[in-house]
């Protein structure tokens, strides 16, 4: 079989058999597809989709390319389950999920992915915590799972490798936004992690690659759908990315953020709500509670006690981290040399977002890929972003830059400036929690 007549086919709108779908991830998997032709393969799906049937293949044939964690021998007291998000501007949701989900009683291994397009990547924003090791070997995150409740980690080279490069090659060729690239780039790591549960956050808006709510629709069901033929139950919420969820953008700004979370020193409301929601359907998932309302006191309190931010510190101990991490993030995580605000270029109030830019931005800063192999500045980033509805005064600053440079700052103060759209009356809110399909 020539791989370059599967591209032309599905270049041509023709549906592939599940015999080239397998070709194709052996391709990927030992290399012997060239990175070209991946990239063409990709446009072509891009430009063409796949049915469900396509994707569906895809994603066993990515799932089978690797190991697939058993956990049945660590005799777990509660349910396996993982929550994904398919990314979005300040998303650090997964910091504050897997450890108030694990203090409810689940136990959450959660492999997590690189920056992808103009979204940051959770891997990348754990990287900043210094000596956390992103990509342990199996036996210390099933250890770290079964003694604490969740581990947060990068995909490692036996999980799914056929994704890893897929991943990695969409990321760099504009191929990011395809609904069953996604579906199956998502749902081969999470089966092969062994869950028996999943929380899809499918954001709609501005920043997120689902700007319109039928594509966040699709998104949803393709993945609930996609899954069920997997056995793996999942539940999806549509949640709202027309601006940063939360107050902070960049690496390890957002782990500062989350540590503030936890620690229930500032729980900025927009993030709080998609937390909250987000944890306590993993709950109504899993059986562990049968109903929303409780599940929704029962993951502040998780907050509220500190139990949360206990687990999340013995994870990072577990994984080579400072052992006092939530009380002194301050000290570790690493600082831009150069903060500037920026101001609107009028008073007034702040009227819409841009997070597509600000994600640009943030790449723009050094914080996020402009090619494969790119090496990120984990400083970098927003603080103090105003929500839309800000009343922009003169005082209240769009936004603080973190940055390397002053050259840097300023590039990106006249980014953000025009990323923000300044009215007279501040607009309708938009909701933060659309829909939640099951």
């Amino acid at each position: 079989m020539l791989f370059t007549d599967v591209i032309a086919k599905k270049r041509d709108g023709h549906e592939l058999t599940a015999e080239e779908i397998k070709f194709f991830v052996a391709g990927l998997t030992d290399a012997s597809i060239p990175a070209e032709q991946v990239s063409a393969f990709a446009m072509a799906v891009f430009l063409n989709s796949m049915t469900a049937e396509e994707a569906g293949q895809l994603t066993t044939a990515m799932t089978a390319s690797g190991a697939v964690l058993q956990w049945d021998d660590l005799d777990l007291d509660g349910p396996i389950v993982d929550k994904h998000s398919t990314g979005g501007i300040g998303d650090k949701v997964s910091f504050l999920l897997a450890p108030i989900a694990a203090a409810c009683g689940c136990y959450v291994p959660m492999i997590s992915g690189r920056g992808l397009g103009h979204t940051g990547g959770t891997t990348d924003k754990v990287e900043s915590i210094p000596g956390y090791q992103s990509m342990p070997d199996h036996a210390l995150f099933r250890k770290v799972v079964k003694d604490v409740g969740c581990a947060i980690i990068g995909q490692t080279e036996d999980l799914a490798p056929a994704d890893r490069r897929f991943y990695s090659i969409r990321d760099v060729t504009a191929t990011v936004e395809s609904i069953p690239l996604i579906t199956a780039s998502i749902l081969s790591k999470k089966i092969a992690a062994g869950l028996s549960g999943l929380v899809m956050d499918v954001k709609y808006g501005s920043g997120a690659f689902m700007s319109t709510m039928s594509q966040a629709e699709e998104m949803a069901t393709s993945i609930i759908n996609t899954a069920a033929a997997a056995n793996l139950k999942t539940h999806a919420l549509i949640t709202d990315m027309n601006e940063c969820l939360g107050e902070k953008a960049g690496n390890a700004l957002e782990i500062a953020e989350s540590m503030e979370f936890l620690s229930n020193t500032r729980r900025e409301p927009r993030l709080n709500a998609v937390v909250m929601a987000t944890t306590a359907e993993m709950l109504v998932a899993t059986g562990i509670e049968s109903n929303r309302d409780a599940a929704m006191q029962k993951t502040d309190e998780a907050v509220t006690s500190g139990k949360a931010a206990e687990i999340f510190e013995k994870m990072v101990r577990g994984l080579g981290g400072p052992a006092d991490f939530v009380m002194t993030y301050a000290a570790h995580l690493p600082k831009a040399p150069v903060t500037m605000p920026v101001f609107a270029k009028q008073e007034g109030v702040l009227d819409a977002v841009d997070a597509f830019a600000l994600g640009n931005a943030i790449i723009e800063l050094g914080g996020g890929r402009r090619e494969l192999n790119d090496v990120l500045d984990l400083s970098v980033g927003f603080a103090d972003m105003a929500p839309i509805g800000a009343v922009l005064d003169g005082q209240r600053p769009l936004g603080v830059i973190h940055a390397a440079d002053e050259e840097s700052a300023k590039r990106v103060s006249a980014m953000l400036q025009n990323a923000c759209t300044v009215a007279d009356a501040a607009p309708e809110p938009n909701p933060v929690i659309y829909k939640i399909l099951t």
